[in-house]
C-alpha cells in the first residue's frame, strides 16, 4: 500500500526532479510535470501516453484510472495511491518521469 509520502519519497529521487505547487496539488516536473499529487495524499495524477495509460487500466484497474475529460485523452491518469504497492509506484513514476525530460532542439 503506497502512500502520499511514499510518492513523494520516490519522485524526488528520481534525477532532476523538483517540485512545486500547481493549483491545489503538489507537482513534480523535470522540464514538464509529470505527476501531482493530491491534495488529501491519498491519489495522484501521471502523464502516460494514452497507449500506457491504456495498458495501466487494463492490468490495474483498481488503482489507475483516465482522467475524465480532454487531459485524460492526451494521457492523464489517476491513481489511487493505497491500491498499489511500493515497486509498481515506482514503475508508474519512472515511466511518466521518462516523458518530461528535455527535449533537444534540431539547429
Amino acid at each position: 500500500m503506497a502512500t502520499g509520502d511514499d510518492l513523494r519519497r520516490l519522485a524526488l529521487a528520481l534525477p532532476g526532479v523538483e517540485e512545486q505547487q500547481h493549483m491545489d496539488r503538489a507537482a513534480f516536473r523535470v522540464a514538464r510535470i509529470f505527476v501531482t499529487l493530491g491534495p488529501d495524499g491519498k491519489s495522484a495524477n501521471f502523464k502516460f501516453t494514452p497507449e500506457e495509460q491504456e495498458l495501466k487500466c487494463l492490468v490495474a484497474a483498481n488503482a489507475f484510472a483516465a482522467i475524465p475529460n480532454g487531459w485524460g485523452r492526451q494521457g492523464w491518469t489517476q491513481a489511487t495511491l493505497a491500491n498499489l504497492t511500493e515497486p509498481e509506484l515506482e514503475a508508474a513514476l519512472r515511466m511518466a518521469w521518462a516523458h518530461a525530460q528535455p527535449t533537444r532542439r534540431k539547429r
